[in-house]
């Protein structure tokens, strides 16, 4: 038999459409195009990459196992023909060995202006920047307040239309295009910085390639612990061609795990072969283009910080494997903890809007009434009596009168005067029409105070110390290294839990921090929707929050994961993974399941249970290939991750970390 390609390439492509899982820094070649089998009577067979598993060649035949049918076997053949590109994944390198001169820093610096300030857009872009620029108020409220701020019940929107935006939001779990606006972090970072990364010239500063490498993938693990697979390697190679492949969410963690290791060696080998013109350099650069903070008097070019964030990364990634690989995650989180991670405010990264004098984006969201704080969050707080309930909230700003349509046995009023009560918006109803309060009365419930936050001005946290400590005391709890015990992490993570800036010295929330570390019990407060279109809610929360050495472990990790919920507000993303690998904190169930795709159920109308967490946002695809992509390697990444179960491009399909099984 001819054959245009050599026996190993036919190998090697046989190899390569049966690949398993990524190993650690692995460099992987992949193909894409069409294979053509010609035989010798002029019949041609094409066959699309996409659709075979694997090609085997003999004397005089071929063997071709697709994956949509049984294997075919073709006889009397010619030759077989590739009309195949190739490309390289998973091989971003980092040479921080290489001899560069602080002067020949400084002009690669120059050289790739461009490039640095868009991957200095690609880092905004993480929390709400819309690529050309600091967060912005419409662009973070896509990415988090219409969609995962309200899957964890944060927040609820208060009103069903958006006609500039030209959508309508029926309830919390209603499927619409703005509820896929979580992923366009990720959509700004590959499209502004994977070209940066795949640059020449980036390798005369492998520090901050390093960084940018970090970066890159703290979006892609925000992203996957969202969607699931993802075309991480095609994206991350900066690939241009017309077919992407999705990855398993089990491979991408393997990955971005060998990137941080790689990175963390960087970073060390700068502190101690690096000049001080070269790290001054460095520090410059960082200032300019990364513009990431721990605090305001942080030295940019002290790289230990970065150290730190990589390893803590790592822990975050480790704690959410926990259940399904619980040997590789111990492993990981221990040797992310004994090798450094965030352990103070000083080495904390964020976005830090007043350094750009403008403020956090919730301010202006919380002016155009398009938030109401969440029933479930707030009446957590009331009954642990957080120290938010004395200042973070303001009460009902419009009189509230029950309704002619209140439910039977709600025991709301007839009346609530103005400013008399704090009064949150349970996720699911159907809400209410614009965004002026005098029409529509859920936007008169309670909201955040947006004069307070304006003054305290809250950092926009990639990582904050406090989901350190509680990722640590979650560690302890199931028994590994993490360097002390969970109740030591656990109240250090309630201290440092604050939303305000660190340099604000009027810090209301440490006044009251110690009383709060005290509480033996919740109150027993009921929630009670003053206009009666809800039942009433018993509290769901049973537990306190004082550790209590002979508590169940089961009781040890609701504590835990109840105040990282509080303290992660507003961040969602990792609240939202917690709700559903651990189904705490316990909250209210979401009504109207019937507005989502149809996979989630009521569950229990007293408390929220598995069947009534969204545990992914479904792909929208944009186009006819993204659909045949996501048909293609979405679907079958999804399956790959669950064990070969069946898989779904649905709300209620689980993702592979998200184990149906017990927390121990």
């Amino acid at each position: 038999m001819k054959n245009n390609k050599s026996a190993f390439f036919a190998v090697a492509v046989s190899t390569m459409l049966g690949m398993g899982a990524i190993e650690a820094n692995a460099q992987q070649t992949r193909y894409k195009g069409t294979v053509t089998i010609h035989q010798k009577d002029g019949t041609k067979t094409s066959i699309d990459e996409s659709g075979l598993w694997r090609i085997e060649n003999g004397e005089d035949y071929v063997y071709a196992v697709t994956k949509q049918i049984q294997p075919q076997k073709y006889t009397d053949v010619d030759h077989v023909s590739f009309d195949w590109i190739a490309h390289e994944v998973g091989n971003i390198s980092l040479n921080y060995k290489r001899e560069i001169s602080a002067d020949e820093l400084k002009q690669t610096v120059k050289d790739m202006r461009t490039q640095l300030k868009s991957a200095l857009n690609a880092i905004y872009g993480l929390r709400g920047g819309d690529g050309s620029g600091y967060p912005v108020a419409h662009r973070y409220q896509f990415q988090n307040t219409l969609g995962p701020d309200c899957y964890v019940q944060y927040f609820c929107v208060p009103h069903y239309d958006f006609p500039y935006s030209n959508f309508t939001l029926r309830s919390t779990y209603a499927l619409s295009q703005a509820c896929t606006g979580p992923g366009e972090g990720f959509s700004t970072m590959k499209l502004n910085m994977a070209p940066v990364l795949n640059a020449s010239k980036i390798d005369y500063m492998p520090e901050i390639k390093a960084i940018y490498l970090t970066l890159f993938n703290y979006s892609a693990i925000e992203n996957v612990d969202l969607f699931g697979p993802l075309t991480y390697y095609d994206n991350k190679g900066n690939f241009e061609g017309s077919t992407f492949e999705y990855d398993r969410v089990k491979d991408i963690y393997y990955q971005v795990k060998a990137d941080i290791d790689a990175a963390i060696e960087c970073f060390k080998y700068y502190k101690d072969h690096r000049s001080d013109a070269y790290k001054k350099q460095i520090g410059a650069t960082i200032g300019n283009y990364v513009m990431l903070r721990s605090s305001y008097d942080i030295d940019p070019s002290d790289l230990s910080v970065w150290i730190r964030f990589a390893n803590s990364l790592k822990l975050r990634m480790a704690i959410h494997m926990s259940k399904v690989e619980p040997a590789t995650a111990k492993q990981w989180a221990e040797e992310a903890v004994s090798d450094g991670v965030i352990d103070s405010p000083d080495n904390e990264i964020a976005v830090f809007p007043a350094f750009a004098g403008v403020d956090h984006p919730l301010v202006q969201i919380t002016d155009w009434h398009d938030i109401a704080v969440g029933a479930s969050f707030m009446n957590l707080l009331q009954n642990l009596d957080h120290p938010y309930m004395k200042y973070l909230f303001e009460k009902n700003s419009i009189y509230l009168a029950k309704s002619p349509s209140a439910v039977s046995g709600s025991t709301c009023p007839e009346t609530t005067p103005i400013n008399s009560v704090y009064v949150g918006m349970r996720n699911g109803v159907t809400p209410g029409e614009g965004q002026a309060p005098a029409n529509n009365l859920y936007a008169g419930y309670s909201m955040l105070n947006k004069t307070y936050l304006a003054q305290v001005m809250p950092p926009l946290y990639l990582m904050k110390c406090s989901e350190v400590f509680f990722l640590m005391a979650e560690g302890a709890l199931r028994g590994w290294n993490m360097g002390g015990t969970a109740q030591s992490f656990y109240e250090r993570g309630i201290r440092t839990a604050y939303l305000e800036d660190r340099n604000y010295k009027e810090n209301e929330y440490t006044k009251h921090v110690e009383q709060y570390l005290n509480v033996n019990a919740p109150k027993g407060i009921a929630y009670v929707d003053p206009q009666g279109l809800t039942p009433d809610m018993p509290s769901v929360t049973k537990i306190g929050v004082k550790w209590n050495e002979s508590d169940s472990k089961e009781t040890k990790l609701e504590k835990i994961i109840t105040q990282k919920y509080i303290a992660s507000f507003p961040y969602s993303y990792e609240s939202w993974v917690d709700l559903r690998r651990t189904g705490y904190p316990k909250l209210f169930p979401i009504l109207n399941t019937e507005h989502s795709d149809g996979t989630i159920k009521p569950g229990d109308q007293k408390v929220q249970t598995a069947d009534n967490i969204m545990r992914r946002i479904p792909w929208v695809p944009d186009d006819s290939q993204t659909k045949e992509d996501i048909n293609d390697t979405g679907i079958p990444a999804l399956s790959e991750d669950t064990n070969n179960k069946p898989a779904t491009d649905t709300q209620m399909q689980r993702l592979w970390w998200d184990v149906d099984a017990p927390n121990f």
